[in-house]
C-alpha cells in the first residue's frame, strides 16, 4: 500500500481595499473599484478581500466576471459589529451581516472578518462610549459573538474571525487573552492583524505561540514606531493616526514580519495572510509601488519549496 503524500500546509497572501486608500463604500478621495482590482492584480496578488460593503459590485455575477477577468479570488468579507450590546443590537447586526455573508459566499470565500465597534470615532476623536466594558458587556460581547459564529458557519458556511482593532474594546493583549478564554474555540477563531496588535502594545509571535489553535486568519502590517510613539503619548484617535503615517510600508516597521510567518508557518495549517497597510486617506498613485515592494518583500520571506 503506497503511503499518502500530505499536502503541506500553505499561507496565501493577498490584499485588501485598505492598501489603495479604501474606507468606505462611496468617497470620491477614493480610487474606483475598477482601478484598484486592476492594479491588485497587476502588483502580483492573486487574492483580495472584498473591503466596505458596497465599494465593490454586489452583484456576484458581476463581481464574479470582474475579478475572474483579472485572475483574482475572494478571501473573505468584513463586517463591523456592537455585539456587547447584547440582544438588543442582535435583529440589526443580523440585517447587515446577513448581506455581505451571502456575497462572501457567492464568491466563494471562507471566511468573515468581524470587526468590534470603535468605542471613540475614528475620525472626529469623540468618545462614544467608555473604553472599558462592564463585566455584563464583557459576556454580552461573547454570548453574542458565538451566536454570530454558530448562525454565520450554519447558514452561510463561513469561519467567523475577530479582528482586535485599535479604539475596540478587543486590542491589547489583556483583552484579546479575555475574550478567547472566555469564547468557544469551536466556533470563535481570530483575525490576528500584526499592526494593530503592535498598536496596541501587542507580541503578535506570542500571541500565535500561546493561542495557536485560535489563530484562523492573518492580517500583515506594521506600525512606525516613532509615530505611534507620538499618537498614544497625544491620545491620537486612530483615523487620524493613519493620516499621520502610523502604519508603514514593510519592512520599515514593527512587528517584523518574518518571525511572525515562521510562527504562522509552525502551525501547520493553511492561512490566509492578507496585506492591509492602512492609507486614509492618500493619493491615488500612491497605493500601487508600495504594494508592489510589498509583494516582494512577502516573497523574500518565503522559503524553499513553500514561497509565499
Amino acid at each position: 500500500m503506497t503511503p499518502s503524500v500530505q499536502t503541506p500546509a500553505r499561507i496565501r497572501i493577498g490584499s485588501a481595499p485598505d492598501s489603495w486608500g479604501v474606507w468606505f463604500p462611496d468617497d470620491p478621495g477614493q480610487v474606483p473599484w475598477q482601478r484598484f482590482l486592476d492594479e491588485v492584480a497587476e502588483a502580483g496578488y492573486a487574492w483580495i478581500e472584498l473591503g466596505p460593503y458596497g465599494y465593490l459590485p454586489t452583484d456576484p455575477a458581476r463581481l464574479t466576471d470582474e475579478t475572474r477577468a483579472r485572475g483574482l479570488s475572494v478571501s473573505a468579507g468584513t463586517v463591523f459589529t456592537g455585539l456587547h450590546h447584547g440582544e438588543a443590537v442582535w435583529d440589526r447586526t443580523w440585517a447587515h451581516v446577513a448581506d455581505i455573508a451571502a456575497l462572501t459566499r457567492a464568491m466563494g470565500a471562507g471566511h468573515l472578518v468581524v470587526i468590534p465597534s470603535f468605542w471613540r470615532d475614528d475620525k472626529t476623536g469623540e468618545v462614544l462610549e467608555d473604553r472599558t466594558l462592564t463585566p455584563a458587556q464583557w459576556r454580552d460581547l461573547t454570548t453574542q459573538t458565538e451566536r454570530l459564529s454558530r448562525e454565520v458557519r450554519e447558514r452561510f458556511g463561513l469561519r467567523v474571525v475577530v479582528h482586535p482593532h485599535a479604539d475596540t474594546h478587543i486590542d491589547t493583549e489583556e483583552n484579546v487573552n479575555r475574550f478567547l478564554d472566555a469564547t468557544d474555540p469551536d466556533l470563535v477563531s481570530l483575525c490576528l492583524d500584526t499592526g494593530h496588535y503592535a498598536y496596541c502594545g501587542g507580541d503578535s509571535v506570542r500571541l500565535i505561540e500561546t493561542y495557536g489553535e485560535r489563530i484562523g486568519y492573518l492580517h500583515l502590517k506594521q506600525v512606525d514606531p516613532a509615530v505611534l510613539a507620538e499618537v498614544v503619548a497625544d491620545e491620537v484617535p486612530f483615523g487620524p493616526a493613519v493620516a499621520r503615517g502610523v502604519m508603514c510600508e514593510p519592512p520599515r516597521g514593527v512587528p517584523a514580519l518574518e518571525p511572525v510567518l515562521d510562527a504562522a508557518r509552525a502551525l501547520d495549517v493553511d492561512l490566509f495572510a492578507i496585506v492591509e497597510q492602512d492609507m486614509y486617506p492618500c493619493p491615488p498613485d500612491r497605493p500601487l509601488p508600495i504594494a508592489r515592494r510589498t509583494r516582494e518583500f512577502l516573497r523574500s520571506c518565503g522559503r524553499p519549496g513553500a514561497p509565499l
